[in-house]
């Protein structure tokens, strides 16, 4: 293991309207996708506003799964922060994509908390004590 985590940033465009302003389709979603990617539920919660969107977080016990939803512009920004190695997020990441009608995906995946980060010090900041 070369890093404690996997933090995926999605844009998913193109999306089923919908899909995307139903509070109770995009919560089902995102549970399989926790559950399908091996991760173990500690919480949830979700919200629809007024008119339409759709926000909603699923904390597990190896991070979380985030989603931001913007019906009127068929897209949602979703998070997908895994630690560990028995969590596939990209299984997350398919059950995501195919839910929502997404027609077209941009993604980064960083590594979060590099395990050897003083052989990548290059764009670090040095941090300072607070007393």
């Amino acid at each position: 293991m070369d890093s404690l985590g996997r933090h995926i940033l999605v844009e998913f465009y193109h999306c089923s309207q919908d899909v995307l302003n139903n509070v109770q389709q995009v919560r089902e979603m995102m549970l399989e996708a926790t559950h399908r990617s091996g991760a173990t539920m500690v919480t949830e919660n979700f919200h629809h506003f007024s008119p339409y969107g759709v926000s909603g977080v699923v904390v597990i016990a190896e991070s979380h799964l985030t989603i931001h939803t913007w019906p009127e512009y068929s897209y949602a920004a979703v998070d997908l922060f895994t630690c560990g190695e028995t969590v596939d997020p990209w299984v997350a990441f398919d059950i995501l994509k195919k839910g929502l009608e997404c027609q077209e995906t941009q993604y980064n995946e960083l590594r979060r908390g590099i395990l050897n980060f003083s052989d990548q010090l290059v764009g670090t900041r040095p941090t300072k004590a607070i007393c």
